[in-house]
């Protein structure tokens, strides 16, 4: 098993009683010396008293800590929300003895619940008691809801010197790509400035979890946040060595990004879709967009159906300029489509095959330009209603 550890950062999560079943619901992540922060925050206008709080708190570019809970939202709750927010930071840095404006917040649970400071602040103690090079595992388990499993992931660089980025995230549900997803957490011991470290990020976000989709719901408390503390001795400082790094960067979240949709709420099939031969990369995300997003392309993947007609017209409502005599639709290796018709009952039987597997490829050709996109969707079935229909009981 891989070991989750990054020089300079300590983790760690306890139960704060915050969970009804007692498992783990506040976690820990602290770098023993300032680090450089960047950080993309949800575009919902709904926004989670943490986020608030936070957007002011990174403009410095440094930070030590972040401190995050589940099992409640903080999240249109108010003055005594961001009160509740700010407090649990406070606490936090004065346990590690820290400033606590170096100190950051997230939150996940249920929306609208006034946030049980008390049960925080009583538990922040034996939590930074835990905090261990190893307890990235356990952090990844205190930020779960939903989730049937924790999600972390490593990867590790070589130039200028060798150095990792380690990450944990959660999200199972409420999942639309419109910044980030639910809450992902990202540590490296290499050294970049925050401006650079912004940049990257936001470009490494855009192409991972900006282009995945559970339900098509944003949340009010997305946030991703990436510190770098130095303590490898890596200086990320040339163009190449920044590039080296973005691409690390994107893979690792692509891969969190992939572990989320596999562990989505009800999730039984994951499809890989592309949208190509538009006129533009943007025309294809457009339409790349709909299709995943469909209700009715959703259920038909839940229902092994290889209704093709279902996602054309998700395309032909994209916005965008499409000629229907000319598309093309593959299903893994299996053409469905040629020259805007099908391909016929057997093309179909083997359609219907492709779409057994558990994870299979949409590809939709417009035969138009050079225009790509891609994204990572799902099914919808039954048992992510009946997760949803009684969240909160």
């Amino acid at each position: 098993m891989t070991v989750m550890t990054c020089k300079g950062f300590r983790a760690g999560g306890v139960s704060a009683g915050l969970k009804k079943n007692g498992a783990l619901d506040l976690g820990l992540l602290v770098s023993d010396r300032p680090a450089a922060v960047a950080a993309v925050f949800t575009r919902n206008q709904v926004q989670a008293a943490p986020v608030k709080l936070d957007r002011e708190r990174v403009r410095c570019g440094v930070a030590r800590a972040v401190i995050v809970n589940s099992g409640n939202a903080n999240c249109a709750t108010g003055e005594p929300g961001l009160a509740a927010a700010r407090s649990m930071t406070a606490a936090a840095g004065a346990a590690l003895g820290i400033s606590e404006a170096h100190v950051l917040a997230a939150s996940t649970g249920v929306i609208g619940v006034r946030f049980p400071i008390g049960k925080v602040q009583s538990a922040i103690l034996e939590l930074v008691a835990r905090l261990d090079a190893n307890g990235i595992p356990d952090l990844a388990r205190a930020i779960m809801t939903t989730d049937t499993r924790p999600k972390m992931g490593l990867r590790e660089g070589r130039e200028p010197a060798p150095y990792r980025i380690v990450a944990v995230a959660k999200g199972a549900g409420m999942i639309r790509p419109d910044m980030a997803t639910m809450l992902c957490f990202v540590v490296t011991d290499a050294r970049m400035d925050a401006e650079a470290l912004q940049g990257t990020l936001q470009r490494a976000v855009d192409a991972s979890f900006n282009r995945i989709t559970i339900d098509g719901d944003t949340s009010t408390n997305d946030t991703v946040i990436l510190m770098a503390n130095g303590a490898s001795g890596a200086a990320i400082e040339t163009a190449a060595q920044q590039a080296v790094f973005g691409r690390l960067l994107t893979d690792l979240l692509a891969d969190l990004a992939r572990q989320m949709v596999r562990d989505g709420e009800g999730v039984t099939k994951v499809v890989d879709l592309t949208v190509r031969g538009a006129r533009s990369d943007a025309d294809a995300l457009a339409i790349a967009d709909v299709i995943a997003h469909s209700p009715l392309v959703k259920t038909a993947f839940f229902g092994e159906d290889a209704n093709w007609g279902r996602i054309v017209a998700a395309a032909g409502r994209a916005g965008v300029f499409v000629d229907p005599d000319r598309l093309s639709l593959h299903f893994d290796d299996v053409q469905m489509v040629a020259d805007g018709t099908g391909c016929g009952a057997d093309a179909e039987r083997s359609a219907t095959a492709v779409l057994k597997r558990p994870e299979f490829s949409v590809t939709l050709d417009l035969h138009l330009g050079d225009g790509a996109a891609s994204m990572l969707t799902c099914d919808f079935s039954l048992d992510y209603v009946k997760i949803n229909a009684d969240y909160r009981s």
